[in-house]
């Protein structure tokens, strides 16, 4: 289960993707506490960090609970990557992953992200330059190409390997197809045939028996795990147990349920405040009520509340009630 990305051992195989509004420090320090291998900030701008924003400045902020750090950024300048990536290496993280798969129209309308997937030779200056500015593991995050019947993913992970790059992270779904249809692991199974660094697979992981046929099918050597972790941090903790073939973990409990919620919702307020950190986390609240009885109204409950304590009585209220067979949703009123 161990594995080794550059000079970087990590526990385990299983880590949690880089998502933009989500993996902040308090969501990443949840993840571990589940055991999660490796966990990535959210996608920052390089030329951000080169102009000292707030925003781009923010979203290095990390603690000692949270390591390994993957810091994850993006750009298409090799210059500014190149000065990107020493102030991520200043900052004390433990490995830098640069980004060239995000679909996302603001992104790639600057030429970073999934864009440079047709720009070989862009690439291959990014990756250049980035490996003379650190000494930290780097990795690439890469889609399968920029639109259907122009797949690359083959290619650009050879142009990484060769310069010098640590690993690659690959979603086998392109560019124009954004999250829809399915991700074709065999592109990864070929990927991995042709490389002798790490390849991390992504794409359909929903469960721990995803996790499992990904790895057994493709050859990859771990798995990242994205929107399947949204209310659901144990999915790390039953991933891990299932590779180590340790059998299944009983599901989470009301109870178990709530100690979560308000374990992450106080990180939330701690981290950002009680106004924004609430305001942040509601829709934590939604992805980890989704599904159970009496859910719906009780988001829409919340909705109206903008006191914590408030709202950690209606949380303390609705699993109360989930745990009894006898209530129903209106006795939540």
């Amino acid at each position: 289960m161990q594995l080794k990305i550059g000079n970087l051992i990590l526990k385990n195989n299983v880590f949690l993707a880089p998502m933009a509004g989500i993996t902040n420090l308090p969501f990443r320090t949840l993840a571990r506490e589940f055991g999660c291998g490796l966990a990535f900030t959210e996608m920052i701008s390089a030329n951000g960090l080169v102009r000292k924003t707030n925003k781009s400045r923010q979203y290095l902020l990390s603690s000692p609970d949270d390591k390994p750090l993957g810091v994850q950024i993006f750009g298409s300048d090799p210059r500014v990557l190149f000065e990107g990536a020493q102030m991520v290496t200043d900052s004390g993280a433990d490995l830098l992953d640069i980004n060239m798969g995000c679909p996302v129209r603001k992104v790639v309308k600057t030429g970073a992200g999934a864009a440079l997937l047709k720009e070989p030779d862009r690439v291959r200056h990014i990756l250049q330059a980035i490996r003379k500015s650190t000494s930290l593991p780097v990795t690439v995050k890469l889609r399968s190409g920029w639109r259907r019947g122009e797949i690359r993913a083959l290619e650009i992970a050879v142009i990484a390997q060769d310069c010098g790059v640590d690993a690659v992270i690959l979603h086998p779904r392109t560019a124009d197809q954004g999250y829809s249809g399915a991700a074709d692991w065999s592109i990864i199974q070929e990927v991995k045939k042709q490389l002798h660094i790490p390849v991390i697979g992504s794409g359909d992981i929903r469960s721990p028996e995803d996790a499992r046929r990904m790895i057994s099918t493709t050859g990859c050597d771990g798995i990242m795990i994205g929107r399947a972790a949204l209310g659901n941090p144990w999915i790390f903790r039953d991933t891990v147990r299932h590779l180590e073939e340790r059998g299944s973990a009983p599901p989470p409990s009301s109870s178990e349920r709530e100690r979560v919620i308000r374990c992450h919702m106080e990180m939330e307020v701690n981290y950002l405040g009680e106004s924004l950190g609430l305001r942040h986390f509601r829709k934590h609240l939604l992805w980890y009520t989704k599904g159970m009885r009496g859910g719906s109204l009780f988001r829409e409950m919340v909705g109206r509340i903008h006191d914590k304590n408030a709202i950690l009585d209606t949380v303390h209220r609705f699993f109360r009630a989930v745990d009894e067979s006898s209530q129903t949703p209106e006795a939540l009123k």
